[in-house]
């Protein structure tokens, strides 16, 4: 296979000295942070790329929310509005990087939320944030991406997924009797947060006891 140098990139995860990669063609250009199928990686992995991307993205579109809120939309319309247009950027892919974000990262999201719910309820401006969720009937994000990491985590556990290889053979029920903790499938040692996958996160917080 011809590799073409000038669409190829190479990035390494974490802190390294290694060589530049070389071709026949030149240098592989090395970059800090790539978009990979919609999501931002960075090479410290911290997911600040990425939110910073979708999070400006679903700003700019908040305009749109404005000029229909101005040309008279009732308000049912302009939530539809937000949940089909708006939100989906928010959340696009997060099982992959939900578990991942720190707090200030997840307010972050939050408040472009709350800015859109301002627009369709300007009585709402001043209001805490969870009263703001109440008048609008809304979840909060972080609950959303939470019940959506937990929803694919199951369906990846269910034998007729093409990820259900990825996750680990059960445990012995003979031995799991004998447990404090009767989970079906073992729970990893982690040691870190930022390289902890959806699989070991999900072992650990959303399969049954």
């Amino acid at each position: 296979m011809q590799i073409n140098t000038y669409k190829t990139k190479e990035m390494i995860l974490g802190s390294t000295n290694l060589p530049h990669l070389l071709t026949s063609s030149g240098a592989i250009e090395r970059v800090s942070t790539f978009k990979l199928l919609g999501i931002h990686l960075d090479t410290n992995l911290s997911w600040s790329a990425h939110i910073n991307s979708i999070t400006s993205k679903a700003s700019k579109r908040l305009y749109f929310l404005k000029q229909l809120k101005r040309a008279g939309v009732p308000y049912k319309q302009l939530l539809h509005f937000y949940t089909a247009v708006i939100r989906p950027v928010l959340e696009y892919a997060a099982p992959a990087w939900h578990h991942l974000i720190n707090r200030t990262q997840a307010q972050h999201l939050e408040s472009v939320q709350k800015r859109a719910i301002h627009i369709i309820f300007n009585f709402t401006r001043g209001m805490s944030y969870p009263n703001v969720l109440f008048v609008a009937q809304l979840e909060s994000l972080d609950t959303r991406r939470n019940n959506l990491s937990r929803s694919f985590f199951q369906d990846i556990c269910k034998p007729t997924s093409c990820l259900h290889y990825l996750i680990p053979p059960p445990r012995d029920t003979s031995v799991t009797t004998r447990l404090r903790l009767t989970t079906s499938l073992p729970r990893p040692n982690l040691r870190t947060k930022k390289y902890c996958s959806l699989i070991n996160f999900g072992l650990h917080h959303y399969q049954p006891t």
